[in-house]
């Protein structure tokens, strides 16, 4: 036992306490909030230097669980902590996002600042421990425990009707979890066991996989989100502060795709091939519908949450059609959609700190006043749509092979997603970018500070690192992904 996992996971508590202790030292003062931001800051970069420490000594051609921790908690609850090629990469995920969240929100949040900052690092350790989980009960705890902090950020520090957003968000992602309690509890009663690893080459009976199936499906498409049940998503990300919604897309939203990955398929194939051809057809609808139905929106923060939707269709897709390719797509997907989506929302929140909308008629022209912020959102319109040389484009293709081989029609059709996606995205881009300044209140607008290249940069040489080498993914995944899909077509007898 090396520790080094629960380490990463519960560092940023350690920045709680400390921003608990600024607070009891200096009261409530400007000089706490500025002193708190760097404790903040100081926090989530030592956190994400032990993610990197992980992944270093993390062993690639090992397919199981590695870093494991096991011992007896309470009660006969076991506290179990690992991590495969599957969740390791989005531990590293969060841990580089959150800093990135810390300054985006340095000048923007100005009431309850040390407030602000302990949700985000408690966030962050429980989206953490959901990836390093191996006990249904612990990955409950952790999986639930994220709906308290994201619920007070939107309904704190959102915008005018963010109490309406934070409990339709609240309410929609808690009541899909409650079936999937039962089912975990129903799984521990048959097995007589909440090890993850053992219920994965456990063996439940048909007829029961399908109804277990069904709860898990119930709490994994509400967190995706899945179409029909995305309709909180819109209102939350346009709510929800910059920083709240780079979490939210970045991150949250991956939860669900890598609880398919971790429960629906393994441990329970049956029901997975049985359902295959329902998460196509739910997968391909979303990827139309709501590519439609952001080009009608006049919001620009609405249009990119209605974009997510469409591209965790594609990672549905890719996770139900059992094939290497598909799975590989759909992880590589979610970490890319991390990175570019979370660049979306920042790049609007930089025009939204400036003029305070995000009407897309409000603006125009912006090229002739920022130039640079221009090309920044340039390079992450062109990942959204998945432009070849960026990370989007290899996810979306990976997607639609694998889900090619297992349903060539579904393929076809979600593949209308990616001409329109290029519609709404370029559309906006002209929109906003292009044309003569015409509201004079552009005039004074202001280009890309350094606080804000800071915050690009990491996510620009992600996007194009990935985008020309994606290998950098594959070679850590690839052995757990080949387990996950060998144990699955032994499993259906594929």
């Amino acid at each position: 036992m090396t520790g080094l996992l629960s380490l990463t996971t519960f560092a940023p508590l350690v920045g709680v306490v400390l921003l608990l202790g600024a607070r009891a030292l200096h009261g409530d003062s400007a000089r706490t909030d500025a002193l708190a931001k760097w404790i903040a800051l100081a926090t989530t970069l030592v956190t994400f230097a032990l993610s990197v420490v992980l992944v270093a000594q993390f062993d690639a051609k090992n397919p199981g669980f590695q870093f494991v921790e096991d011992f007896n908690w309470f009660a006969g609850l076991h506290y179990r902590m690992g991590v495969d090629g599957i969740s390791i990469l989005f531990v590293l995920l969060t841990t580089f996002l959150l800093p990135i969240c810390i300054i985006a929100g340095w000048k923007s949040v100005e009431k309850r600042v040390v407030e602000y900052l302990i949700c985000f690092l408690v966030l962050e350790t429980l989206v953490i421990g959901v990836f390093c989980a191996l006990d249904l009960i612990l990955f409950y705890l952790f999986f639930e425990g994220g709906l308290v902090p994201m619920f007070l950020i939107i309904g704190i520090w959102g915008g005018k009707r963010r109490v309406y957003a934070a409990y339709k968000f609240f309410l929609y992602t808690l009541l899909g979890s409650v079936l999937m309690l039962a089912a975990i509890l129903s799984m521990i009663a048959i097995a007589h066991t909440s090890s993850i690893p053992a219920l994965m080459s456990f063996k439940f009976a048909p007829w029961l996989q399908t109804w277990l199936w069904l709860a898990f499906f119930a709490s994994f498409a509400v967190k995706m989100p899945m179409w029909p049940v995305h309709t909180w998503l819109p209102d939350a990300h346009v709510e929800a502060p910059t920083a709240g919604s780079v979490i939210l897309a970045g991150i949250l939203l991956k939860l669900g795709g890598y609880g398919f990955m971790r429960f629906s398929l393994p441990m329970f194939p049956n029901a997975s091939e049985l359902f295959q051809p329902l998460v196509f057809a739910m997968s391909a609808i979303a990827i139309v519908y709501t590519s439609l139905v952001a080009f009608r929106q006049t919001d620009i923060k609405k249009l990119i949450a209605y974009s997510s939707v469409a591209h965790m269709g594609f990672v549905t897709m890719g996770i139900f059609s059992g094939n290497t390719a598909g799975e590989q797509g759909a992880l590589f997907q979610m970490l890319s959609h991390g990175l570019i989506s979370g660049a979306l929302f920042l790049c609007v929140g930089v025009v939204y700190d400036r003029m305070h909308t995000r009407e897309i008629a409000f603006y125009g022209g912006l090229t002739n006043r920022m130039p640079w912020y221009a090309a920044v959102f340039m390079l992450f319109t062109m990942g959204n749509v998945g432009l070849p040389g960026t990370s989007g484009f290899v996810g979306e293709i990976l997607t639609m092979t694998g889900t090619y081989k297992a349903s060539t029609w579904t393929a076809l059709f979600a593949a209308t997603g990616v001409i329109f996606s290029a519609m709404y995205a370029l559309t906006l881009y002209r929109r906003v970018m292009f044309g003569e300044i015409v509201n004079p209140e552009l005039k004074t607008i202001t280009d890309l500070d350094k606080r804000e290249i800071l915050i690009f940069a990491p996510l620009i040489i992600g996007t194009l690192v990935l985008g020309v080498y994606p290998n950098l993914v594959f070679n850590l995944t690839a052995s757990s992904v080949d387990g996950l899909v060998g144990a699955w077509r032994a499993a259906v007898g594929g």
